[in-house]
């Protein structure tokens, strides 16, 4: 094989108290396409001042030729099809990073397990919260034990809606962990834990009461908050459409709101422009198989 197209899903990572932990992929897909060919890299589809080694998923597939014990190739043309939205908390360097370990593991007879490029991927991106749920599709809770990734995944209900609303400004993961303490009372950390355990529930069986309650968190929100301008203006907007629960997407600024009927996006879609000006709202389906290798169309540009 000398070509591979594969998707990746966005994720909303942290889910309100599983901070560092839960995570969820969507239905909004970032699509690359690598073909060995020629002496030297290409990469098409993103900003001129990526398309050179220092790209994210070059530096993935290397990382994975390297696990393989494979000699990097100098022929590469990578083309991107990028759908989620870039340092807005929805995972797109997740996406980045498999999309380039999963396409050195496609290219080269997949001999990397779903597990070992997990914990790839998890060497670049530090956390696994984004990747667990990008690569195995669903929700997923995850954690890191001697070194290595853990993940586990967990039902949701098809009853759930989940409506995503994007600002039109970013903000770098750098920053939101720069925000946070580095200590927290222990009873802050007793609230999560006990959250948490109510929301994996509460998702499964869609109690929106019990979602509304759970969803709720000390260890992140109230510090990275006051970096998303409009947050509570959204909120507000969001709960008064008949959201039952609202937080924010990974490190934000996107924020993510569960519903129990489609009829609050539709309302969320006439009411967001009023307070919040140029914010983008999506409705997300769940993604449930996760990162996969598709179709490929022609030839590269």
């Amino acid at each position: 094989m000398d070509r591979v197209s594969l998707r990746v899903p966005a994720t909303s990572a942290n889910l309100g108290p599983g901070f560092d932990s839960f995570g969820c992929a969507f239905a909004l897909y970032n699509t690359y396409t690598f073909e060995l060919s020629g002496t030297e890299l290409r990469i098409t589809g993103c900003d001129k001042r990526w398309r050179n080694p220092r790209n994210l998923a070059i530096v993935a597939y290397r990382l994975a030729m390297k696990a393989m014990g494979l000699p990097m190739e100098r022929g590469i043309c990578m083309h991107i099809d990028a759908q989620i939205p870039v340092c807005r908390g929805l995972g797109s360097s997740s996406a980045m990073i498999i999309g380039g370990v999963l396409a050195a593991n496609l290219l080269h007879g997949s001999p990397l397990s779903n597990e070992e490029v997990l914990a790839l991927c998890t060497e670049l991106e530090g956390h696994p919260d984004n990747l667990a749920p990008a690569i195995y599709g669903g929700m997923t809770a995850s954690l890191m034990h001697e070194g290595r990734p853990v993940t586990a995944r967990f039902p949701l209900s098809n009853r759930l809606r989940f409506i995503a609303l994007i600002p039109d400004f970013t903000l770098s993961t750098q920053r939101a962990r720069a925000a946070l303490p580095k200590q927290v009372p222990f009873a802050d950390a007793v609230f999560n834990v006990s959250h948490a355990a109510l929301l994996l529930r509460a998702l499964e069986t869609a109690d929106l009461p019990m979602i509304s309650l759970a969803l709720d968190d000390r260890l992140h929100q109230p510090y990275r908050k006051e970096l998303v301008a409009g947050y509570d203006a959204a909120r507000e907007a969001a709960l008064g459409c008949g959201c039952a629960a609202f937080c924010l997407s990974g490190a934000g600024p996107t924020c993510l709101c569960i519903a129990g009927d489609d009829s609050a996006a539709q309302k969320l879609a006439q009411k967001l422009p009023e307070v919040c000006p140029q914010w983008r709202v999506l409705q997300l389906e769940v993604d449930t198989q996760g990162a996969c290798s598709v179709p490929a169309h022609g030839r590269q540009a």
